[in-house]
This record gives structure tokens, C-alpha cells and sequence, in this order.
């Protein structure tokens, strides 16, 4: 679930930010306890802000590896639709 967030700036129209994950920290957060954090999230995705603003994502190494295998196959069926109007050869079955 994303929650949008408005930066503190000075004086300026705040551009509204967009966050990607349920949980969030500050950097000051981050750095006084990262284990405890880590451990508190239960293997969540967690937004670390700074100035109220996303500057990084901590990401469990399942969940990465996850995403990893989803942009993979994105990029493959991507491959294979591009290629299907392409030429074709004929191959026996011999010849595989």
C-alpha cells in the first residue's frame, strides 16, 4: 500500500512523493538501530526518508531476488513477442 507524503520545503509548492512500501523510517531512525529495524519489519520492504522524502528502499534479499526473476521473465516474453512475426525455419526433429 503506497502512502504519499508531502516534503518539508522552504516556502515552495511541495511536489507530493509517492511511497512504495507500508513502512517507513528516517535516516536518523536508521541509524541509531538497523538491526532492530530490520527485525521489527518482518521481512517488509521498508522506505528510509530523508527530509520526508523516499531517498532509498531497504529491500529483504527474498523479495529482491523475486523481483529480479519478474523483470526477467517481462524482458524474455518481451523477446518472444517481438520475435514471432519474425522468419521462420524449418527443423526436423532429427535436427534438434
Amino acid at each position: 500500500m503506497a502512502r504519499k507524503m508531502e516534503p518539508k520545503t522552504g516556502g515552495e509548492t511541495p511536489a507530493m512523493e509517492e511511497l512504495r512500501s507500508r513502512r517507513f523510517v528516517s535516516i536518523t531512525e536508521l541509524k541509531k538501530n538497523p538491526m532492530r529495524l530490520f527485525v521489527e519489519a518482518k521481512g517488509e520492504t521498508f522506505a528510509v526518508l530523508n527530509y520526508n522524502r523516499p531517498e532509498f528502499y531497504i529491500v529483504p534479499a527474498a523479495t529482491y531476488a523475486a523481483l529480479l526473476d519478474q523483470i526477467e521473465d517481462l524482458e524474455d516474453t518481451a523477446k518472444i513477442r517481438e520475435r514471432e512475426h519474425g522468419p521462420r525455419v524449418a527443423v526436423g526433429i532429427d535436427e534438434l
